[in-house]
C-alpha cells in the first residue's frame, strides 16, 4: 500500500470537491446579481467538465479569467475554513459509520439466524395431524 500515493489522490479528490463548491458557492451569488452569467456558468460547469478541479480551472481561464480568478478565491478561502477541522471530522466520521455497518450486518446475521428453522420443527408427532385444521 502506497500510502503518500493514496494522500496525493485524497488531495486531488478534495480540490476538485472544492472548486466544485466554489463554483456553486458563485453561481448562486450571480444567480441574485447577474442572472445571465449565473447560467452561462452554469452551463459552462457541466458534469464531466467540473470532475477535474484543475482541468476545470484551466478551461475556466481560457473562457471567463475573471470568473476563474473568483472559483480560485473562492475554493482558497473554502481550503483555509475547512481543512482546519477536516481529519478529525473524517476520522470520526469513518469510524462511526463503520460501527453502524457493522451494527446492521450483525442485526441482519442475528436475523437471519433466528429465522433458521432448526431440525426439530420438521420433526411430526402423531398427534400433529389431529390438531391441523382440515
Amino acid at each position: 500500500m502506497d500510502l503518500k500515493q493514496v494522500a496525493k489522490d485524497t488531495v486531488k479528490v478534495i480540490n476538485s470537491y472544492l472548486t466544485y463548491q466554489a463554483v456553486r458557492i458563485i453561481i448562486g451569488q450571480l444567480t441574485e446579481t447577474n442572472p445571465p452569467l449565473a447560467y452561462w456558468l452554469s452551463n459552462f460547469s457541466g458534469q464531466d467538465k467540473i470532475q477535474d478541479g484543475e482541468a476545470y480551472i484551466q478551461a475556466l481561464l481560457r473562457e471567463k479569467q475573471d470568473l476563474a480568478w473568483r472559483v480560485m478565491t473562492v475554493r482558497q478561502h473554502l481550503a483555509e475554513e475547512v481543512t482546519d477541522f477536516l481529519p478529525e471530522m473524517v476520522r470520526t466520521n469513518i469510524a462511526e459509520a463503520n460501527i453502524e455497518h457493522r451494527r446492521q450486518h450483525l442485526e441482519k446475521i442475528a436475523q437471519i439466524v433466528a429465522v433458521e428453522p432448526s431440525h426439530e420443527e420438521f420433526k411430526t408427532s402423531p398427534n400433529d395431524s389431529e390438531n391441523q385444521a382440515p
